[in-house]
């Protein structure tokens, strides 16, 4: 489960005010569709024109276990899930498979559900999923990861399985797709020079306003850091700030358990790992001060619970924790 963003709502709120939703590599490619269709035809070699033929499916305020892709969009009957991760994740197989549920649920709902009773073959577009990653372990320059592989019976053949085509693009990385999609280098290099300030130890707000400077002067990026400045920087921030407080939860995560009661709940019933979880979530919410409101709200979503119970859990383990 990931670990819930009422801890980074409040390390954002010291440094930005408004509310930043999106990440910056979908802020990028949405902003500029042509670089969308770009990077499409990059990928697969192919030479799209119309950027009105690209349509935009990223599904908007739906959430399943707090997870949510960064791009999704059809074009030429091809529905594209693109993903960008700056850590290694074997699971991303699995979160394309639900993001994909979602958007096949958006459209058959859109055929009208008694068609999927019916005698006729309803048309899906083909999936294809990518994940563009840029973190610090080590990768190569490109690989494909399996659904199958998280499979517990190996000997078996599946009757279901889902590819995700993986492709690093830190800097200096996939040169000849950087040199067809011009954004993509860009993007690659602002978060190198990111990368280079938060290694020289000036913090983080300082390397990403240098960062934003560097660029802007070096006509990287320049349109989309000028004018959206502030939402930039507020999604640097953010993200950052998510990736820190989830390392620094997990490590927490296992002092007190939350872990451990997840997995014993497994074997003595789900219902006493989920309540652990529920405990250990009100409690770190405690310690920084956040407010009841805020911590029922989040634990209904979180955990996907009925008002009522939410409230019940909130009852017992509340007071307990002031």
């Amino acid at each position: 489960m990931k670990i819930p963003r009422i801890f980074v709502r409040k390390i954002e709120r010291r440094h930005v005010r408004h509310n930043v939703k999106d990440r910056l590599f979908r802020y990028i490619f949405e902003k500029d569709r042509s670089a969308l269709l770009q990077l499409y035809n990059a990928l697969n070699g192919t030479d799209y024109q119309k950027v009105d033929e690209l349509k935009i499916m990223t599904m908007e305020n739906v959430i399943y276990l707090s997870m949510k892709n960064d791009l999704a969009f059809s074009i030429a009957g091809l529905l594209n899930l693109y993903e960008q991760q700056s850590s290694y994740n074997p699971n991303m197989p699995v979160r394309f498979l639900i993001y994909l549920g979602q958007e096949y649920q958006k459209i058959v709902t859109e055929y009208g559900l008694e068609k999927l009773y019916g005698s006729e073959l309803l048309r899906l577009p083909t999936p294809r999923c990518v994940v563009f990653y840029n973190g610090e372990t080590d990768a190569p320059e490109e690989c494909v990861l399996h659904l199958s592989d998280a499979y517990e019976h190996k000997e078996a053949e599946p009757d279901v399985e889902l590819k995700v085509r993986m492709i690093n693009i830190n800097f200096g990385h996939n040169q000849k797709l950087m040199e067809k999609c011009h954004r993509l280098w860009e993007y690659a290099f602002f978060v190198d020079q990111l990368n280079r300030g938060l290694r020289s130890g000036i913090g983080l707000q300082n390397a990403a306003e240098s960062a934003i400077e560097y660029c802007i002067g070096q006509g990287v990026l320049e349109d989309i850091l000028t004018m959206g400045r502030r939402e930039v920087l507020g999604m640097i921030l953010s993200e950052y700030n998510e990736k820190k407080v989830q390392e620094y939860l997990k490590k927490e995560a296992k002092e007190i358990g939350y872990h451990e009661g997840w997995e014993e709940g497994r074997e003595q019933g789900l219902e006493q790992g989920l309540e652990q979880g529920i405990a250990a979530m009100i409690r770190h919410c405690c310690r920084i001060n956040i407010s009841y409101e805020e911590i029922l709200q989040e634990i209904e979503e979180s955990f996907q619970l009925e008002h009522e119970k939410a409230v019940k859990y909130m009852n017992t383990y509340w007071n307990s924790s002031l």
